[in-house]
């Protein structure tokens, strides 16, 4: 039986929408991700908690595409917000900043 607030499981907005898992590469590295999964939130659940040149090493900080903290590479592409933009299957993701190793 469910209280006047709760919502049967099917219903739920929290509950993640995409299932669909696919293969993007970061840093040369092929890995997991899901569809509506932001760049951030792949490189969190790698582990990944800072990126960028060793002498500016920065990463996610507002979460909402304000700070510009966690700016990144996507498919040759600089400057990517990784808060905000969602992974697409085959994307190419690089950690550090162009012309660095």
């Amino acid at each position: 039986m469910t209280g006047p607030y709760l919502l049967p499981a099917h219903l739920d907005p929290a509950r993640p929408r995409h299932r669909t898992g696919f293969a993007v590469e970061v840093d040369g590295r092929r890995v997991a991700a899901r569809a509506g999964q932001t760049v951030a939130a792949v490189l969190m659940s790698l582990g990944v908690t800072s990126w960028r040149g060793p002498d500016r090493r920065r990463g996610l900080f507002c979460g909402i595409g304000v700070c510009s903290e966690c700016l990144l590479v996507v498919n040759g592409t600089p400057d990517v917000r990784a808060c905000l933009r969602e992974v697409e299957p085959g994307d190419v993701i690089s950690t550090r900043e162009p012309g660095t190793r």
